[in-house]
């Protein structure tokens, strides 16, 4: 420790300035008297002479090492120094002297800090240089339809030397615990928000589902607030719903993991044309089409009430924070995020996850049968179905038969676990082994695939099904009525068709949804430890239960 408070020079080698200064005249005269280092520091430093010395005459006394305190190193040494410690440690480190307070005013400091810790790969400096303005950069992020002459009017000026040091610590730390994956509080529909760190913006995207039924097409996405400095360096939220530009906002973290918005200028979300015209603005964007071509009546009751429902909550919403499930290497495939075929309600987007002998999917969206958070899918990962050949699996009835004896199955082995005592607890049944952790993983998708069909009288969204699927478990599907009134878990096959695709036959519906991956690398969306994201799907599924 002594050799450590050397190099920064306040140590007990010097003495603390601060701490001189409250001595008395005998107790600086004391402490001036006391010797540099202890005995065994001194024994260790003259051993090290020595063995520097090599071929010199033993009678030579070794010189001691030139001592060196760190504000003696150059600034451009202390300038690699600093910006390889964590930003927040940093305002502490200002304090230690007027040399580090100045060294730390470097703005290459803070850009690596910005860099490392929250993503920004901008160079403020080379816009300023080339004359291109942070306007023009950040432009076709929000929108890609906006003509240039719009971006005046549409984004904010930013001030021509903005700092690093501005953006980090008035902007990224200060609203650091919004960034990642959210769920907004719209009733059984919920959503999908990412928070990120767009260059100077903190923008909070909603993730949209392709339009029905293209479940392989990618994610769409649109603004709904976004963050950035003023030229007074100071923090302005705006709300970026609607259609005539940003407008006015609030952002107030309400407790850990929930945070809300508020749009102080709602009239900034009507248009001219009242509410048929907003109703069809909504329709193209949500489903790539009009009413009159949606021929199906109780699809278009199911459309005009998400619009109803969903446009009262245009003006304040809340977020509860989602975590990307943990993956490990026995998974069967990774887990993630899913878009996947719902019937006449359109696309929803799932989470699947892995939980020892079972897989869940959970509603990250919803609809009003079954709501956001509920779990939609669980797969018994002990129970493998092996399908009949083509022919035979072409026939319904065939696949409900095995598909039934399974459930039978299911239903004694929970009867026996039931009626075990206490000490016979935690033993498996008696049945043959089917399936193992140490089986799944990689193993799954190196099987040979075989050929799939959907049975005759199976409905599905989307027929552009993969052909051939590598395996098959016996799982249940979450069924209610309107209102999530009688829910009710019915048997059902997972069809595991490869790294990124899942299906699921709904037996009792007869009905097929197709899950494709969503491909995205979200950033701060992973749970801190296993026991956060088990919390997690707890929390949410209790919102709608």
């Amino acid at each position: 420790m002594a050799v450590c408070a050397r190099l920064c020079g306040v140590g007990p080698s010097r003495g603390c300035r601060r701490r001189q200064q409250r001595r008395g005249p005998a107790e600086t005269a004391a402490a001036d008297s006391e010797p540099d280092t202890d005995p065994e520091e001194e024994r260790i430093e003259a051993g090290a002479a020595v063995l520097c010395g090599g071929g010199s005459s033993r009678s030579a006394s070794p010189s001691p090492p030139p001592r060196c305190s760190l504000l003696e190193l150059p600034p451009e040494l202390l300038v690699e120094i600093f910006a390889s410690l964590p930003g927040t440690d940093l305002p502490s480190l200002a304090q230690v002297c007027t040399k580090f307070r100045h060294i730390l005013h470097t703005d290459t400091i803070w850009r690596r800090r910005c860099r490392e810790e929250y993503g920004v790969c901008e160079n403020l400096r080379k816009l300023e240089i080339t004359g291109v303005s942070c306007r023009d950069v950040y432009a076709k992020r929000i929108n890609p339809r906006v003509k240039s002459g719009r971006f005046m009017k549409v984004l904010p000026d930013c001030e021509q030397h903005m700092e690093y040091r501005d953006v980090y610590t008035c902007l990224l730390h200060r609203y650091r615990h919004i960034l990642g994956l959210w769920q907004p509080d719209i009733g059984p529909y919920g959503g999908l928000l990412n928070v990120v760190v767009d260059g100077l913006f903190i923008i909070g995207w909603m993730y949209l589902p392709p339009h029905d039924p293209h479940v392989d097409d990618p994610m769409r996405f649109k603004p709904l607030f976004r963050i950035h400095l003023t030229e007074r360096k100071s923090p302005t939220v705006e709300c970026m719903y609607g259609h005539r530009g940003p407008h006015n906002g609030h952002i107030q973290i309400v407790k850990k993991d929930e945070f809300s918005t508020k749009c102080n200028q709602t009239d900034h979300h009507r248009m001219s044309g009242g509410r048929q015209e907003e109703f069809r603005t909504w329709l193209r964007e949500e489903w790539g089409r009009t009413l009159e071509d949606i021929f199906h009546e109780h699809m278009q009751e199911l459309i005009l009430m998400k619009f109803i429902y969903t446009s009262q909550y245009d003006n304040c919403l809340t977020y509860r924070r989602i975590y990307l499930p943990p993956s490990h290497p026995d998974d069967l495939i990774r887990p993630g995020l899913f878009k996947g075929t719902y019937g006449s309600h359109g696309l929803e987007i799932v989470m699947l996850s892995f939980h020892g002998k079972h897989a869940r999917a959970t509603k990250i969206t919803g609809d009003p049968n079954i709501p956001a958070g509920q779990q939609t899918v669980e797969i018994d990962l002990m129970h493998r179905i092996q399908l009949p050949n083509v022919e035979n699996l072409c026939n319904f009835n065939e696949l409900s038969r095995i598909v039934l004896e399974v459930h039978e199955q299911v239903r004694q082995e929970q009867q026996q676990q039931e009626d075990r005592t206490e000490d016979s607890e935690g033993a498996r049944p008696p049945t043959e082994k089917v399936w193992e952790p140490g089986d799944r993983g990689a193993a799954a998708l190196k099987e040979e695939p075989v050929q799939f069909v959907l049975p005759v009288g199976v409905t599905s969204r989307n027929e552009d099904y993969p052909r051939t699927c590598r395996m098959c478990f016996y799982g249940t599907g979450l069924i209610a009525d309107h209102g999530f009134t009688s829910p009710e878990r019915t048997p059902g096959v997972f069809i595991l068709f490869d790294e990124d695709r899942f299906g699921f036959i709904w037996l009792e519906l007869k009905s097929f949804s197709l899950y494709s991956r969503v491909q995205a690398n979200f950033r701060n969306a992973d749970a801190p430890s296993a026991q956060a994201f088990e919390e997690m799907l707890k929390n949410i599924q209790s919102l709608t239960s």
